[in-house]
């Protein structure tokens, strides 16, 4: 079985190790173009580049994956099998259309919850308690694809976007592993997707990683949590924006008081409290504006934040 492979993003890697590992033909891996990374802007190559490379695959990068001749290029490989894996770019018709099996994607939710690009993140910033990865048959429809096989994985309390994006990852490419064998042999069942269940996961933007402090203690620890370690949820104080890494929760109900959201009520020796809409929120790990990511305790050591202290303005 010839297999065309696409991806981006270090989720995707153990999907393309693991192909390799159990002796699939790989003929090529599709990936996104080298992008300016860090401070200085120079160009960096894609996790799965990187290991394609390593592995002695042939590697394209086109800027569009729909141009006539990307496509035209894609058709000489012959492939029997498409699979994706977070590549980050729709697929025309034409190329779905092209391999004798069909294409598949390894997409990061237990569909139909969770369409779309930022399905790692929505879960626990919409406080999921499970989530896990779905092999489905690709189509013109953003994720809407029959769905050919599944495994759920628990989201712990401490869970964050990167730690589930680790298990997500190694528990897709295992899975991939074993619906291969099924397809290759015509064995597959395919389930339609209920369409009466179906949430999306757009693209985050800046306002999700906004921290708005009239929300609920637990709502503000999940968006935290939701964006570590990427894009980070953010606050303002004096101006100038404080990344907020990790939190927990003090209290999640709150009896009438003084303080407003945002407020600071108090530190410890090792967070900032602060009010909520409902319930506090104690900043365990910050990053002020110009400085490195910091626990609290050392951010505290050199700057002092009187109680009524106003976070968000």
């Amino acid at each position: 079985m010839r297999i065309l492979f696409m991806g981006t993003p270090d989720f995707a890697v153990p999907c393309l190790e693991k192909m390799v590992a159990n002796g699939y033909e790989v003929v090529a891996v599709v990936t996104q173009p080298d992008r300016p990374k860090g401070r200085k802007g120079e160009l960096a190559p894609p996790p799965v580049k990187e290991a394609a490379l390593r592995l002695g695959l042939p590697v394209l990068q086109p800027e569009k994956v729909r141009a006539e001749d990307a496509l035209n290029e894609l058709e000489k490989y012959d492939a029997d099998l498409l699979v994706t894996a977070a590549y980050g770019q729709l697929l025309p018709k034409r190329l779905l259309d092209m391999p004798r099996l069909g294409c598949i994607n390894v997409h990061a939710s237990l569909l139909p919850r969770w369409r779309g690009g930022a399905p790692i993140h929505r879960a626990i910033i919409e406080g999921d308690k499970e989530s896990g990865v779905t092999i489905m048959r690709m189509v013109m429809a953003l994720d809407a694809g029959d769905m050919i096989s599944r495994v759920v994985v628990p989201i712990d309390e401490e869970d964050t976007a990167e730690s589930l994006f680790h298990k997500l990852s190694e528990k897709g490419s295992d899975l991939l592993i074993e619906t291969l064998p099924k397809i290759e042999a015509g064995t597959i069942t395919e389930t339609p997707q209920d369409e009466s269940q179906v949430t999306f996961a757009p693209n985050l933007s800046r306002d999700d990683e906004r921290i708005d402090w009239t929300k609920d203690a637990r709502r503000l620890y999940n968006q935290v949590r939701g964006l570590n370690s990427w894009p980070v949820a953010f606050t303002s104080l004096d101006d100038k924006v404080m990344k907020i890494w990790q939190a927990k929760i003090m209290e999640e109900t709150s009896e009438p008081t003084e303080y407003e959201p945002g407020m600071v009520v108090t530190t410890t020796a090792d967070s900032i409290v602060v009010q909520c809409g409902r319930g506090r929120l104690a900043l365990t790990e910050i990053q002020p504006s110009g400085k490195r990511r910091m626990p609290a305790c050392d951010y505290l050591r050199g700057v002092k934040l009187a109680s009524g202290t106003r976070f968000g303005q």
